[in-house]
């Protein structure tokens, strides 16, 4: 037998487990820390403790006994910790890397909603500029335009960018699947690589991408195309299938605001 025979052997896998669950660990004991479920887990934790004891110097009757409540244990946690349970799947549910691969029934309705709007101005050819808050708050242009603060829907989208409508000129900004304002003023971008053919629509859409980290989408009022601008670039001549990819992918890699 060699020195090496007295080891266990340790896999990458290993240490990746005992990392992970040491960080939900840590985790489930933030969300416990200075509740009374802390005291609940300790008392758990004795009972399993106990449990574990009688099994090992053989108390039939209690060891029947324990085995008979461990059946139940499993339904009790649930209700017990249905509070921080509840917080500690919010929290997993809000971190980036989830919402990069799983996005939230309420952003598919928002993706839903504004892709057919923007669908049916194209072909319409009614002319739009919908903004979607990111990471950086847009307080300062929502306070120049009229406020809306509506659940997003295609209807109300396209009442707003009807031609007859007062407050089709300018900008819509949405923030947390909210219409937060209507006829906002965005920054005009100067920037030489713009077509100097595009828009008062356009230019705007590329100033605000400038400066901040919005999503913006332009209908042209001429020729229908649908077109996006993110970090200060413009997409041209997009479908309403492309729109939507653009919508996924920029909803799900940001966490919301509430500035």
């Amino acid at each position: 037998m060699t020195l090496f025979d007295w080891f266990i052997p340790i896999r990458v896998v290993d240490v990746l487990e005992v990392a992970l669950v040491s960080f939900l660990l840590y985790k489930l004991y933030q969300l416990m820390r200075g509740t009374l479920a802390v005291s609940i887990f300790l008392g758990i934790l004795a009972l399993y403790l106990i449990q574990v004891i009688v099994t090992a110097i053989d108390m039939t009757i209690m060891e029947n006994l324990f085995s008979t409540i461990g059946d139940v244990a499993v339904l009790a946690i649930i209700v017990l910790f249905q509070p921080e349970i509840r917080r500690l799947l919010l929290l997993l549910g809000q971190n980036p890397l989830v919402r990069r691969f799983v996005s939230t029934s309420d952003e598919d309705e928002l993706i839903e909603e504004v892709t057919e709007a923007a669908r049916e101005m194209s072909q319409r050819k009614i002319g739009a500029l919908i903004v979607l808050e990111r990471n950086t708050g847009l307080r300062s242009y929502i306070e120049t335009g009229e406020l809306i603060q509506a659940r997003i829907s295609r209807d109300l989208l396209l009442a707003i960018f009807h031609g007859q409508n007062p407050l089709h000129d300018g900008a819509t900004i949405i923030r947390n699947r909210r219409v937060e304002a209507a006829r906002c003023i965005l920054p005009v971008s100067n920037t030489m690589k713009l077509s100097p053919h595009l828009g008062l629509r356009h230019r705007a859409a590329v100033g605000l991408t400038e400066q901040t980290d919005a999503f913006v989408i332009v209908v042209s009022e001429e020729t229908g195309t649908i077109s996006v601008s993110r970090n200060g670039d413009l997409i041209s001549n997009l479908t309403a299938e492309e729109l939507q990819a653009q919508l996924m992918d920029a909803l799900t890699t940001h966490t919301p605001t509430t500035a």
